[in-house]
C-alpha cells in the first residue's frame, strides 16, 4: 500500500491532523469513562500520528506501526511520544498500559484469524482494569459502498487531491476494497497520478463481540452518531480487561 510506503511523506496532505480533533475527543471520553484514571496509552497502527497529536494532551502515548515511513512522519508531529516499530498482530512489548487504542488501522485485519491476533496483542498490553478501544471504519451493519474526495495544500508548495472509491465485490466474505486515485502537485515537476488499492476487513458486531470475549475482554458497543459523514459516526468497541491494577 503506497500511501503508507513511498507516499507516506504526503500523508498529512491526504488527511490533516487538525481534522481529527472531534473524533479524538470522542475517543478520549470513551477511554476515560471506562478507565477513569488512565494515564498511559498504547496506539496500535498509529500511522501518521494524527489522533495521537490530540490524545497526547491527556495521555502519555506510545505509538506503534508496521510502517517505518509512517513512524518517521509521526515523529515530526509527535516528537514527545515514544515510537515503536511493530505489527499489531504480533507485537509484544513486555509491559502493559492503562489504555490500548486501535483506530482505523484495525480495518486491515481482513480475516478473523488476523483480527483475533490483533485483539490478543491488545489484551496482552492492557493492564487489569484497563481498557482497549477499537474503531474500525465499518462493521457489516454500517457498511455501504461510497465515494469520497478531499486533500490539502501544504506550506511547502506541495498539494494533494484524492478520489476514494469503496466497494464490496464479494458481499459474502469478510473484506471490502478501497481504491484511491491520488493527484500530486509539487514545485518544478509535472503533476502525477497514483493509484493505490487496499483490501480491508468487514465483520458484523457479533463477530467483534465474540472475539473480544474470547480474548478475555468485557466488551460493549458505542455506535456514535447516525450521520455517516460525521467524523464521530463509526462504531466503537470498548473492551475492559477484568481485574485491578
Amino acid at each position: 500500500m503506497r500511501l503508507y510506503g513511498d507516499l507516506a511523506p504526503w500523508f498529512h496532505l491526504l488527511t490533516a491532523p487538525e481534522d481529527y480533533a472531534a473524533e479524538a475527543e470522542r475517543y478520549r471520553g470513551l477511554i476515560i469513562d471506562a478507565a477513569p484514571g488512565a494515564q498511559t496509552l498504547l496506539e496500535l497502527g498509529s500511522g501518521g500520528g494524527n489522533n495521537a497529536s490530540h490524545l497526547k494532551e491527556r495521555f502519555s502515548c506510545t505509538l506503534s506501526d508496521v510502517s517505518p515511513q509512517m513512524l518517521a512522519l509521526s515523529r515530526t508531529l509527535n516528537p514527545d511520544c515514544e515510537h515503536v516499530l511493530g505489527d499489531m498482530r504480533t507485537l509484544r512489548l513486555g509491559r502493559t498500559f492503562d489504555a490500548v487504542f486501535v483506530h482505523d488501522a484495525v480495518s486491515y485485519m481482513a480475516t478473523e484469524d488476523e483480527l483475533r491476533d490483533c485483539l490478543g496483542t491488545a489484551y496482552a498490553h492492557t493492564r487489569p482494569g484497563g481498557v482497549a478501544l477499537f474503531v474500525p471504519d465499518y462493521t457489516r451493519e454500517t457498511f455501504a459502498p461510497r465515494t469520497g474526495h478531499g486533500g490539502h495544500d501544504g506550506g511547502d508548495g506541495r498539494s494533494l487531491r484524492y478520489l476514494e472509491w469503496v466497494t464490496d465485490p464479494e458481499p459474502g466474505d469478510t473484506s471490502y476494497e478501497v481504491d484511491y486515485a491520488v493527484l500530486l502537485h509539487e514545485p518544478g515537476q509535472d503533476p502525477r497520478v497514483v493509484h493505490d488499492h487496499h483490501v480491508e476487513g468487514l465483520f458484523p458486531e457479533h463477530t467483534w463481540l465474540h472475539l473480544l470475549e474470547h480474548a478475555g475482554f468485557e466488551p460493549s458497543v458505542d455506535r456514535g452518531t447516525a450521520d455517516p459523514d460525521d467524523d464521530t459516526s463509526q462504531t466503537a468497541f470498548v473492551a475492559r480487561r477484568p481485574g485491578q491494577a
